[in-house]
């Protein structure tokens, strides 16, 4: 007979995923903590990322635009265009990637540059202003609670209140998963949407599925996705909208017999419905998504 001992251990992924909440409301101190670092109000930002480090620049840039506090660019880190800006916040998990490093030893001389990592002693920590966030370091290659803390952090910094995201994600963490996800758990393909910040959140939960699972998943800003998208959508398929929808939308997908999942619920929090469903996914399939296929914790060319 089996016991607990001879069974797989929980993936890493597990446990990060949990932990969101926590992490969320400590970020509200360090952000305070880091304020000078921050982007100041009006001051035109550049907010640079490589996969979801990059999708979290563009969620941020969205939220501090839309909130009229600046104008803010997202760059990938291997495309960055020069303009003048007066600050500088790249976002890195690993602070070892290529790209990233390339980018910081571009970026013009005397221009004020903060750096979100959660690895110690890492090149990009010598090559910006840093903040270590090591308490939300992952095990896992797939990112969830760096890319959301940070995230969070720069929520906070930008006077927003998170404490009903929290509560809304400690309520999602409290569901079976098993049925709170059961339309999605199996569907043959998935489309998110989002407006404004939460069209980069619909890129980064399609990634999550990609990477913990091989699933077939897109993103799109949501009133893009009539505009070609939808023609996938089809019975065993789901569209997945996080944050509002637009007036129409639901009705036009359930005519395709696509599923429509959609909860009134702040689409950071509804991100952790997604890592959840990564985790069903992944052990229906047998696969390890702490170590997705061809994937590595960081990116370093030669």
């Amino acid at each position: 007979m089996s016991t607990s001992a001879d069974r797989d251990p929980a993936p890493h992924l597990a446990t990060e995923v949990a932990t969101q909440p926590g992490d969320w409301a400590r970020a509200a101190a360090i952000a305070a903590e880091h304020r000078a670092l921050l982007p100041a109000i009006g001051e035109r930002l550049a907010v640079i990322g490589c996969g979801t480090s990059l999708f979290m620049s563009r969620a941020i840039a969205a939220r501090r635009e839309s909130a009229g506090l600046g104008p803010t660019d997202a760059w990938p880190a291997g495309e960055v265009r020069r303009h003048d800006y007066d600050r500088y916040l790249v976002i890195c998990r690993s602070g070892t990637t290529t790209e990233v490093i390339r980018a910081l030893r571009a970026l013009p001389a005397g221009v004020p540059r903060t750096v979100i990592c959660s690895s110690p002693g890492t090149p990009v920590l010598e090559l910006a202003d840093p903040i270590l966030i090591d308490e939300v370091d992952e095990r896992s290659v797939v990112q969830t609670r760096f890319a959301t803390t940070t995230l969070a952090i720069l929520r906070w910094h930008l006077g927003e209140d998170l404490t009903p995201v929290i509560d809304q994600a400690r309520a999602v963490l409290a569901e079976d998963p098993a049925v709170a996800l059961a339309e999605v758990r199996r569907a043959e393909q998935i489309s998110f949407v989002g407006m404004g910040f939460a069209a980069a959140l619909a890129e980064e939960a399609g990634l999550k599925l990609r990477e913990s699972c091989r699933s077939w998943t897109e993103g799109y800003l949501a009133t893009e996705y009539r505009h070609g998208p939808i023609s996938i959508a089809g019975p065993g398929r789901a569209v997945w909208a996080l944050g509002p929808v637009p007036p129409g939308l639901a009705d036009d997908i359930a005519a395709t017999g696509a599923h429509f999942e959609h909860r009134d619920i702040d689409p950071m929090a509804d991100l952790v419905r997604v890592h959840r469903l990564c985790l069903l996914r992944a052990a229906d399939l047998g696969l390890d998504p702490d170590h997705p296929r061809g994937l590595s914790r960081s990116v370093i060319l030669g």
